[in-house]
């Protein structure tokens, strides 16, 4: 992050147009500043001054300062590789997305804020200072770069002691006056095996260094600044898990994750490898240069020939990045390699449809071909050290087998931690006592983002076992635990909590509602902050901070319907259609708007207004399976069962394996007489739900009167 100016500022201001979707901004100086003619936050073209530059390479952003110390990221960005490489150019970050002001991600929207997206890892010793009572930031840095004290912490017991250095009994000699030390390499070899990988000459014990650097290079929520968390990474942040959208089933890199979830499934992590044994933290440079960094641990006379590769020397097919690290494009041209450094998978291309190292240099071939190729050389290939992606898929699914083929996941020992929080996760959506039980047993796992997966299972859980499994969580040793099972433990019915342990739970909750104003900005926070004063039965507050949601993005949809459900449990029914309506003026095409208000016409008994939204709702968000099968069951209690079980199978064409719509069609099918039908949608029904005994014996009736 630069202030804007000659010397920073890459991209041409000499009266530069540039036109997307319909909107042309023009780049200009004047008056010795960088400035940009563009829609501005109500729709209209301005003027805009250029505040500060942010990047170098590949790309060059441009930070504009809008008012409450806003800073914005503006959505055209600057291509600064050279003219032969496609760059020297004007370019839109969100291209053929037509966004217009009011949207979250219009260069003014509240995705865009510098003050929340960006500024923590850009400079040092960030404070946003968000005041809600004015809806205003006086965000503060100590450095606009990245500066030591990112990630050493502060530095004044530094100063102190090398001031008195001279002396053996200086404080803070072991960390050099820091809080802490990044010292996991400190006197380690890698010694190189017979079969030519190196070894860690000692186990790594701690994770300081990786959760230090994962603080910005992990995909993450952010809920405290306080410097003394530097290093610690669960005391601040909760980084995400390899959840759909993110990353693709086998783990790959998806979306923009960054490094940290990438690092911490690969072997390499699992073998003690550390951030800083490839990269130099303070050149931002590797160790080694090529397959050089890789010789580090892997015997170049073993893995660096022919006979390993199998591509010709110096060919791209020859570098170690290009099979186990291949790249993904972010904000358009800014390629990332992925760092969970695994081996090719072709095969799991043709079964499961995630991406595969070979089809980046052979775009004309299919994964076929290349599964063929890599047997031909090797015979049975090798698994990989990720061996997650088939029980991963399963549980997008929700397929036959998930609940088995995640628990295995989560029981194995050898599992890297974030795929067992990542199994768990999936579990959720498959609620048993057997994966209660297995949560419970996961709170004893000692990795945050596990217990923290295990904890959102544990909470759907009745008061007594969530009193008995989570109160001895409120004094763990990372924050986000302790502020997860307090939450947990005041969801309705709230659990009976006493004496020390009170004090406990009232600590965490603490923590949980500073997490939340940490970024009271965003409508995320205050409907989470809703939530919880609804458990709390402080229903004035729950409204007050949905209200406060919807202001800060009309297009958040949930705290609407959430405002609704409020209105709805006081028995103010034509509020919470007041309600419903307001914000799907604001939002025509949101299915999750047209199905809430679909279901508060049921209630107002006004079925065939509630239809024809029902109806919308299912058309607009085919990808929810509920919106379906809510519309079938209106339909089937209008009296229209054709036309529901017409609306069941198309939502099974989609979602084969939905649990509420093939119950449906058990029902809907015998009732027209199909009992084949319904019985073969019982069968897959009990391969879903093996534990049901009440499915069970309604199939056992179904055939028992067929007979």
């Amino acid at each position: 992050m630069q202030s804007a100016d000659a010397a920073s500022v890459l991209g041409n201001f000499d009266d530069a147009t540039f036109t997307n979707d319909g909107v042309t901004s023009t780049f200009f100086r004047k008056d010795g500043k960088f400035w940009v003619r563009t829609d501005g936050p109500d729709g209209k073209l301005s003027d805009f001054e250029i505040r500060y530059t942010f990047g170098i390479a590949p790309l060059q952003q441009y930070l504009i300062e809008l008012p409450g110390g806003r800073l914005q990221a503006l959505g055209i960005a600057w291509d600064a590789r050279a003219k032969d490489a496609g760059g020297q150019r004007w370019y839109h970050l969100y291209p053929g997305r037509k966004l217009s002001a009011g949207d979250p991600f219009h260069w003014t929207g509240i995705d865009q804020n510098w003050n929340y997206q960006c500024a923590y890892c850009h400079s040092t010793n960030l404070q946003k200072n968000y005041d809600a009572t004015t809806s205003a930031f006086k965000t503060t840095w100590s450095e606009i770069n990245v500066g030591c004290e990112s990630c050493h912490g502060p530095a004044s017991g530094h100063l102190a002691w090398a001031a008195s250095r001279s002396s053996s009994a200086a404080s803070g000699a072991e960390v050099k006056g820091f809080s802490f030390a990044l010292d996991e390499r400190r006197k380690i070899t890698w010694p190189m095996t017979s079969i030519g990988h190196a070894s860690r000459s000692s186990p790594r014990s701690t994770s300081k260094e990786i959760e230090t650097c994962a603080q910005c290079h992990a995909r993450r929520q952010q809920f405290s600044s306080d410097a003394k968390g530097i290093g610690q990474l669960f005391e601040a942040f909760r980084p995400a898990t390899i959840e759909p959208g993110l990353y693709h089933a086998d783990g790959q890199q998806r979306d923009e994750v960054y490094t940290y979830g990438s690092f911490v499934q690969s072997r390499m992590h699992a073998a003690g490898v550390t951030c800083s044994d490839c990269h130099n933290p303070h050149s931002g440079k590797l160790r080694q240069q090529g397959n050089a960094v890789c010789a580090q641990c892997h015997a170049p006379t073993t893995f660096d020939t022919e006979r390993h590769y199998h591509h010709a020397k110096n060919s791209a097919g020859s570098k170690c990045v290009s099979c186990h690290m291949p790249t993904g494009a972010y904000m358009g041209i800014d390629h990332r390699h992925d760092h969970s450094m695994r081996v090719p998978r072709p095969d799991r291309t043709a079964l499961l449809g995630t991406p595969n190292a070979c089809a980046a240099c052979h775009t004309d071939k299919t994964a076929t071909w290349a599964s063929d190729a890599i047997k031909a050389w090797v015979g049975t290939p090798k698994g990989g050290f990720q061996d997650f992606a088939e029980a991963f898929d399963l549980g997008q699914r929700m397929a036959p087998g998930a609940q088995a083929a995640l628990s295995a996941i989560v029981s194995t020992p050898a599992s890297s931690s974030i795929a067992r929080a990542s199994a768990l996760g999936r579990l959720a959506r498959l609620p048993s006592p057997q994966v209660l039980e297995l949560a419970a047993s996961s709170l004893r796992i000692d990795d945050p983002n596990v217990k923290t997966a295990a904890v959102a299972i544990v909470s759907g859980a009745d008061a007594a076992t969530r009193n008995e499994l989570l109160v001895p969580l409120l004094r763990d040793r990372s924050r986000v635990v302790r502020m997860d099972a307090a939450r947990a433990l005041t969801r309705r019915p709230s659990a009976e909590v006493s004496g020390d342990d009170r004090a406990a739970l009232n600590r965490g909750l603490s923590e949980y509602v500073a997490a939340q104003l940490f970024n009271a900005e965003r409508p995320e926070a205050q409907a989470n902050l809703a939530s919880l004063y609804s458990d709390q039965g402080q229903l004035d507050k729950a409204e007050s901070a949905l209200r406060k949601a919807l202001s800060l993005d009309r297009t958040f949809v949930a705290a609407a319907i959430s405002l609704a459900d409020i209105k709805r449990t006081q028995g103010d029914e034509n509020a919470a259609d007041a309600v419903l309506r307001e914000c799907l003026a604001e939002n025509p095409n949101s299915g999750a708007v047209q199905h809430a208000l679909g279901l508060s016409l049921v209630r107002q008994q006004r079925i065939a207004e509630a239809l024809v939204l029902l109806s919308k709702a299912s058309v607009a968000s085919p990808e929810n399976p509920r919106f379906g099968y809510v519309l079938a069951v209106a339909l089937h209690d209008s009296g229209d069962l054709r036309k529901a079980l017409s609306t069941l199978k198309d939502v099974l064409s989609r979602h084969p394996y939905d649990r509420d719509s093939l119950l449906a069609l058990v029902y809907y099918e015998a009732e027209q007489k199909n009992i084949s039908a319904a019985i073969d949608a019982g069968d897959l029904l009990i391969r879903l739900e093996p534990d049901r005994s009440d499915i069970r014996a309604l199939i056992k009736s179904l055939k028992e009167s067929r007979r």
